[in-house]
């Protein structure tokens, strides 16, 4: 599994993505008092987190660059350019997804001024400070705040102290629900992969030492949802990323991958039916395969001028394609 075969993963799913880009939009229901916002704006916010990433580790020239920026477009489109988040500040003022999803777009240069007042109003009073949240949650709102220039209401190093990951767990006691809040710490504390340095040493070198055999155990168990979350979770790590790691899990997940792009959340699709058909239960995972394969792609690239580490990429690049050049260090 070279990295053009892991490029060829998160283009097909990218493509999926892009072929299915109706069914990411909010509806009529987006604003209804019982609406279930798991089927409206969470998959819009996941969408744009993920086109924000694949543009950040991408050249404006790219293919995928341009199809993330369109994504990009349409899902600001279906938020009203932002003002539908001022309605929501409106109907739930002290709730936090509101917010994080905001980020995503604003983290991509796409704000509402109107809002983010609003929302800074909101985070001064002390229900917001002292409302109760899973730690990992906790980090998200704090990282959501930083980039929608609301003030920080708490410390990130303090907050990660209290989530799993951060105390440093035994290997053993690992398991899908905390797998799921260890994918998200790294993504709060890199803001999604951007900044690796945002992973403290202890932290990260936890991971280097057991994110191996925790993606080895989701892969055999065919939970390639999660999967694709270690993968970018290895992806964001400070330093080089693990080439046999890689290759051999890439290679799983591709195996995983339906011949439309479509990589199913969990064995091979729900009830028997084409996982292509079957949108709730493979967009995340395809999503997160596109956001995983560019940030591989990315970290790969971004050690080739490290003469011990160009070595390594290089054999890495070649092992089944001789001949193919990679692109180089990105800008």
């Amino acid at each position: 599994m070279t990295a053009r075969d892991i490029r060829e993963v998160g283009e097909a799913s990218l493509s999926w993505v892009s072929a299915r880009r109706e069914e990411f939009a909010l509806g009529a229901y987006a604003l209804a008092e019982h609406a279930n916002v798991n089927f409206t704006w969470k998959p819009l916010g996941e969408l744009a987190q993920v086109c924000v990433s694949i543009r950040r580790h991408t050249e404006p020239d790219d293919p995928l660059h341009e199809s993330a920026a369109e994504l990009l477009a349409f899902a600001w489109e279906q938020t009203a350019h932002g003002g539908l988040f001022l309605e929501l500040q409106r109907l739930e003022p002290f709730a936090t997804y509101p917010l994080e999803i905001y980020a995503a777009f604003a983290s991509g240069g796409l704000r509402h001024t109107g809002y983010e007042r609003a929302a800074a109003t909101v985070a001064r009073t002390r229900s917001w400070r002292m409302t109760e949240q899973q730690p990992n949650r906790r980090l998200s709102v704090l990282n959501s705040e930083q980039r929608s220039c609301v003030p920080q209401h708490d410390d990130m190093a303090r907050a990660l102290g209290r989530t799993w990951l951060g105390g440093l767990p035994e290997p053993w006691t690992f398991e899908s629900a905390a797998g799921y809040t260890l994918t998200h710490v790294v993504f709060h504390l890199t803001d999604w992969g951007l900044t690796p340095q945002g992973i403290p040493p202890q932290v990260a070198q936890h991971l280097r030492q057991w994110l191996p055999p925790w993606l080895d155990t989701c892969l055999e168990d065919g939970q390639w949802d999660l999967s694709c979350e270690l993968l970018a979770v290895a992806g964001s790590l400070p330093g080089p990323p693990d080439r046999a790691v890689l290759q051999e899990s890439w290679a799983r997940l591709a195996q995983a991958q339906d011949s439309s792009g479509a990589v199913p959340e969990v064995g091979a699709g729900r009830a028997g039916h084409p996982v292509a058909d079957d949108f709730v239960g493979c967009y995340h995972s395809t999503l997160m395969a596109a956001f995983a394969a560019v940030l591989t792609g990315y970290r790969l690239r971004a050690y080739v001028d490290d003469g011990a580490v160009a070595a390594q990429v290089h054999a890495f690049e070649h092992a089944t394609h001789p001949g193919h050049e990679g692109r180089g260090a990105p800008r």
